[in-house]
């Protein structure tokens, strides 16, 4: 019997969503997928930071995140309604740079 090439081989998304399936789940389900592009220098920090700690990226990430989160909680105190604004993603913080 004579198969059609593309019964027999799949495509490079199918393989790629086969990976995924297989690698990219988290097991408790408290993980999800982040994809996105970061401009050079922001990931050679990121590459500094983690190898500076000792940690992987993805756990340097989420200690950044902690760390801003925790900022954030701490100046929604002080403002009326300032943590229930923050948690419904309703709280506007000036961004200095």
């Amino acid at each position: 019997m004579r198969y059609a090439v593309r019964e027999i081989m799949a495509t490079n998304s199918e393989r790629q969503a086969a990976y995924r399936a297989r690698h990219l789940k988290s097991e408790n389900g408290e993980l999800e997928r982040l994809n996105l592009m970061v401009n050079l220098h922001a990931k050679r920090s990121l590459e500094r930071l983690a190898s500076c700690y000792g940690v992987t990226q993805r756990a340097m990430i989420e200690r950044l995140l902690q760390s801003a989160e925790r900022a954030a909680v701490d100046a929604a105190q002080n403002l009326p309604d300032g943590q229930s604004d923050y948690y419904d993603s309703k709280l506007k913080l000036g961004v200095t740079q």
